[in-house]
């Protein structure tokens, strides 16, 4: 399962509208090749569930992974910080064996 937090949740309800994103439109998240620690994560809205799509609901947001994605995602919790430290989504991955500085890669 991928969960997600009320702050991360409450920060994708204002982007989906500032962004003009249909009422339907699901959070996408995914794993792609690159980034300083080999793997990079994918955050965007989508409104087509595809074969082999996993589905989360969590926190009153859903959450759509792909297959191949999942498997490097499992357990994983999306969170929101607006600190001095830094302002984004993190992830909380039990899977990543190292991050970069920046958390937005990763390696298993």
């Amino acid at each position: 399962m991928i969960t997600i937090s009320e702050k991360a949740k409450e920060r994708l309800a204002k982007l989906k509208i500032e962004e003009g994103k249909p009422l339907n439109a699901f959070l996408r998240v995914g794993v792609a090749g690159g980034g300083c620690s080999g793997l990079s994560y994918k955050l965007d809205f989508d409104t087509e569930i595809k074969p082999g799509d996993q589905i989360f609901n969590d926190n009153d947001f859903q959450i759509v992974v792909d297959m191949k994605s999942f498997l490097y995602l499992a357990g994983t919790e999306l969170n929101y910080s607006d600190g001095l430290n830094g302002k984004g989504f993190e992830f909380e991955n039990p899977n990543a064996t190292r991050t970069c500085a920046c958390g937005e890669s990763f390696a298993v």
